[in-house]
């Protein structure tokens, strides 16, 4: 009986053992990983970085292990690595980036070359920090950054930007404008509907087919939020013969759908 007692206390110390061998070779790994992506550049052999997959894969379960690796991605961040490095942690924190993320992502904003990843990141972080960061950092970029900013503002919906998005459709720049007009469809609030309505009617020409399409897509949103009634004015208006046969072929649907809608 003893030899057996012994044989299971053997077994149990043995799995044991190699349960923290296993984790100290797990977190070798990733300390390597790190220290390679501190130089990482595009073409480089990107089974190097595997151990931080790995990790962040298994961070879903482990709040505290979750908080380490974003401490240690965004300090990559904020350091001077290579462009292909940032790029990998920005895809990194999009999974698991949380509001202790943010000021580092939104720094990213204003550079040509990482913003759109910094926005990649912040667009699908769900907390309320990663969207009032772009809606912040709308107004200090320029040209096609900003573009890119407003776009990601309407794929949040991010109602918080009416206002300021209303503002934009006046901007000289005809890609702001446009820009901003789509993120306002996109959100589809009542607010953006009266806005759009306003803005369709007086759109220079160059903007007039941008114009029809961001009502239509407020006119869907509405629609789908169940506000059949103002989907249904917007359709109305949409369908009449001034309008793009496509514009007018859609907005015919959408009151056929808006009749339906009890």
């Amino acid at each position: 009986m003893f030899t057996r007692m012994n044989g299971i206390v053997c077994l149990t110390m043995a799995l044991l053992l190699g349960c923290v061998a296993s984790i100290a070779t797990a977190d070798e790994a990733l300390d390597k990983a790190f220290e390679a992506l501190k130089t990482y550049k595009w073409g480089q052999d990107r089974a190097t970085l595997g151990a931080i997959d790995a990790a962040v894969v298994a961070s879903h379960k482990d709040d505290a292990a979750k908080k380490d690796l974003e401490a240690k991605l965004v300090a990559v961040l904020k350091s001077d690595a290579p462009q292909a490095a940032k790029d990998f942690v920005c895809r990194k924190l999009s999974l698991i980036g949380s509001a202790a993320s943010v000021p580092a992502l939104a720094a990213l904003l204003p550079d040509e070359k990482l913003s759109h990843m910094g926005r990649y990141a912040l667009e699908r972080m769900p907390c309320d920090e990663a969207v009032a960061a772009m809606r912040d950092g709308m107004g200090k970029v320029k040209g096609l950054v900003k573009v890119g900013v407003i776009n990601s503002l309407g794929v949040r919906r991010d109602a918080a930007s009416t206002a300021a998005l209303v503002g934009l459709l006046e901007d000289s720049d005809p890609q702001i404008a446009g820009a901003a007009a789509a993120a306002l469809g996109a959100i589809g609030s009542p607010d953006a509907a009266k806005a759009l309505g306003a803005y369709q009617a007086k759109a220079p020409k160059e903007l007039k087919l941008a114009a029809a399409d961001a009502y239509l897509a407020c006119a869907e949103r509405l629609l789908a939020d169940g506000k059949a009634n103002e989907a249904k004015m917007i359709y109305m208006t949409l369908a009449k013969p001034d309008q793009p046969k496509h514009v007018r072929l859609a907005a015919t649907r959408g009151l056929l759908a808006a009749a339906g809608q009890k």
